[in-house]
């Protein structure tokens, strides 16, 4: 049966282009008989609103509009894509955006920071232990804020991943398998890096609704593969609320690779910034540090290692970021 979908407003640019990686794969792949390598571009969602996040935004924005909510509030780091594009979504549909920011700042906006305030989101900066130990009353604060001034707030968490996110790539995973199809094959792995936990939710989870028996394996970019194991559930268990659904979280396969996550969140060694001169140098594909270059790296290095012999055709997910690049600018010395 086909999924029925909830209200959501049309933002991203879709379908994204499905293109092979076959320099990548006659490198790192071929050689140990591994699959062929594919990239979903969701880099190119759209321009400014690029990524991954546009597409669970899509169905916020929905959400918002139905429940007549005229403000939009979130959280995030410094460089959070998904700040950012809510920060835009905003500005293209009309509503205010408060962005609740993990870090403090000073000097020269950049990268997605920079793209916020272009947006006219307000930016509240909060040093990391505040932000983690009261962000809930961090929240409440600015939606009462709002509120005291007649304005009506939608209040969407990390990343945008929940019940209501994970939308965005249900129909991501219906998108991308028809891709498949369409040239012959269904993929074997689907690859993304894993950073609040909402992507991989809605591919495993959109996967299982249509009966594919491609595996979703994320590349944790923090915590642990426990986390992001119950964290998808988590989101699965929110999604299945109140509806009528077979589906029982506790027996998904949630796949999830920890080792590449490096000395931490947004924190990458050399090995990442090589990888992601050398992808852009054999395909023209620009990544990030912080997400998707550090899952590309593990990739590659599981690749290296025999991993996937089994596969014939691989997915990887191109979640965007490509703005975080900029601000990582001096670990790209050894270019010159």
């Amino acid at each position: 049966m086909p999924i029925e979908y909830p209200p959501r407003i049309s933002l991203a640019r879709l379908p994204t282009p499905l293109q092979p990686l076959d320099r990548l794969t006659e490198k790192y792949s071929a050689p140990h008989g591994g699959p062929r390598l594919w990239v979903k571009r969701d880099d190119l969602t759209e321009s400014g609103m690029s990524g991954n996040k546009l597409r669970k935004l899509e169905f916020i924005a929905g959400a918002a509009r139905d429940r007549g909510c005229d403000t939009l509030i979130t959280c995030g780091g410094i460089q959070s894509n998904h700040c950012r594009t809510t920060a835009l979504v905003g500005a293209r549909l009309g509503m205010r955006v408060q962005l609740i920011l993990r870090g403090e700042h000073s000097g020269a906006a950049d990268g997605n920071l920079l793209v916020d305030q272009l947006a006219g989101a307000s930016c509240g900066f909060y040093p990391p232990r505040e932000y983690f130990s009261r962000q809930a009353e961090l929240f409440e604060y600015w939606r009462d804020f709002y509120e005291h001034r007649g304005h009506r707030a939608l209040c969407i968490p990390t990343g945008a991943s929940d019940g209501l996110g994970i939308w965005g790539y249900i129909a991501g995973a219906e998108e991308l398998l028809e891709d498949c199809r369409a040239l012959g094959f269904e993929p074997d792995q689907i690859i993304c890096a894993t950073g609040s936990g909402g992507t991989q939710a809605g591919l495993t989870l959109g996967c299982h609704l249509l009966g594919a028996r491609s595996r979703v394996t994320g590349f944790a970019v923090c915590d642990s593969a426990e986390y992001f194991q119950q964290k998808v559930r988590e989101d699965v268990s929110e999604w299945k609320a109140g509806r009528e659904d077979a589906t029982d979280p506790g027996k998904l396969d949630v796949t999830v690779n920890a080792d590449y996550i490096g000395p931490g969140y947004a924190i990458a060694d050399e090995a990442v910034y090589r990888t992601i001169a050398e992808v852009a140098n054999l395909e023209g594909l620009l990544l990030d540090p912080v997400y998707t270059g550090k899952a590309f790296h593990g990739l590659l290095q599981e690749l290296h290692g025999g991993r996937y012999q089994h596969c014939e055709n691989l997915v990887f997910v191109h979640t965007g970021g490509h703005f975080g690049l900029f601000p990582h600018r001096e670990h790209f010395g050894f270019l010159q």
